[in-house]
């Protein structure tokens, strides 16, 4: 489209998509960046209501050379004044070394715009996933995939607990609950704290409960294995399969899964309290024109849901790298392309910034950088 037509076109769509946090491609850019996202709360005028978002993109490669970034995450208000992590502070985490191998990598690193990242934590024979997330304590959780040779993974991994200085203090292992924690979403309480946890190597979601106190982290008796039946395998390319994506909806009590494998999206219900799986849950989402490997997943602040194609999966060249967004009730709203090369969509979130703005950002893995965009609505 050219650049003329941009904002015409622009405006037309959003007037059809008023509800929409995903533009399409073509409302990609006059010149640099995400045109216009429309939220849940416009009422008047969308030409009024909708304006350009700010936006940053910055480079996820430490000093290490740590690349593919996979689970990206926000750091929430409430983390402690000594934490190294501050209140809007964006992190993420790098799956491969310096030498691409996948499973490799041993980095979580801060954002800095349009600059180099900040290390927070470096480890030693890792592989850090999408299982990403800072609690209001401070403490960082970051699922491990680790491989010897970047093709074959070395079971079960681990989910790692952080100190709020980047300092591993636990390495919570399980094979039953923790066998290839790839993704992870989490009931933050401040003192308790529940871990949804999607395990790639045997098709399950775990429920980890911890407490968090004086001396640290403690996983407590209740965790559990809340889903199971998804299709999971390795994967010459994309190394596994399995499940991936989780988020919740602390409101109903619904705990959303993305199966890469399935090329779905999954609820289940009750998964706050439940003590045994509900299976693969129900069915929401399942649509073969805008599917293609779902991967991370996101509850965006107008009540969709918003999914990273990874394109391992049913995959179209026509479509690469597309992030999806689409109602609780299984209806496309919106997409857009993170990258023109196919596999480079992965981690994604929604959170604030230090001045409680709303925000998304997602990872690019093919050019090994993140991109923040401010979410911004009129009067």
């Amino acid at each position: 489209m050219k650049a003329s037509r941009s904002l015409s076109a622009c405006r037309s769509y959003i007037r059809r998509n008023r509800a929409a946090l995903v533009p399409r491609m073509r409302c990609l850019a006059l010149g640099a960046g995400l045109f216009a996202l429309s939220l849940g709360t416009v009422r008047a005028d969308p030409q009024q209501a909708i304006l350009p978002p700010a936006f940053a993109t910055s480079s996820t490669v430490p000093a290490n050379g740590d690349v593919n970034p996979y689970g990206i995450a926000f750091v929430p208000v409430g983390v402690p004044s000594w934490s190294t992590l501050k209140p809007g502070d964006v992190v993420v985490s790098n799956f491969n070394a310096q030498s691409n191998l996948q499973g490799t990598g041993t980095t979580i690193v801060k954002l800095v715009p349009n600059d180099q990242p900040v290390t927070f934590f470096q480890g030693a024979h890792l592989g850090l996933t999408t299982a990403l997330a800072v609690l209001r304590s401070g403490f960082v959780l970051v699922g491990n995939v680790p491989t010897t040779d970047g093709k074959n993974v070395i079971p079960p991994g681990s989910l790692l607990v952080i100190n709020p200085q980047g300092r591993l203090v636990k390495e919570l292992k399980d094979a039953r609950l923790l066998d290839g924690p790839w993704d992870l979403t989490v009931i933050d309480g401040g003192k308790f704290v529940k871990v949804f946890v999607s395990d790639v190597l045997n098709g399950t979601v775990a429920r980890i409960d911890l407490a968090i106190g004086e001396n640290g982290v403690t996983e407590l008796p209740t965790s559990t294995i809340v889903a199971s039946g998804y299709l999971h395998r390795t994967d010459p390319a994309a190394l596994v399969v399995g499940p991936t994506g989780l988020a919740y909806d602390g409101q109903r009590d619904v705990l959303y899964v993305a199966s890469t494998g399935d090329n779905a999206v999954f609820a289940i219900y009750g998964a706050a309290d439940a003590n045994h799986s509900g299976g693969v849950g129900r069915l929401i989402y399942q649509d073969n024109t805008h599917l293609h490997g779902p991967l991370a997943l996101a509850l965006a602040p107008n009540g969709h849901l918003v999914t990273a194609n990874g394109d391992a999966v049913n995959a179209d060249p026509q479509q690469p790298s597309e992030i999806v967004e689409f109602t609780v009730d299984g209806q496309f709203v919106a997409q857009m392309s993170v990258d023109p090369t196919a596999g480079s969509a992965f981690g994604l979130a929604f959170g604030m910034d230090s001045q409680r703005h709303a925000q998304f950002a997602a990872v690019d893995d093919n050019t090994n950088s993140a991109t923040v965009w401010t979410l911004r609505t009129g009067n």
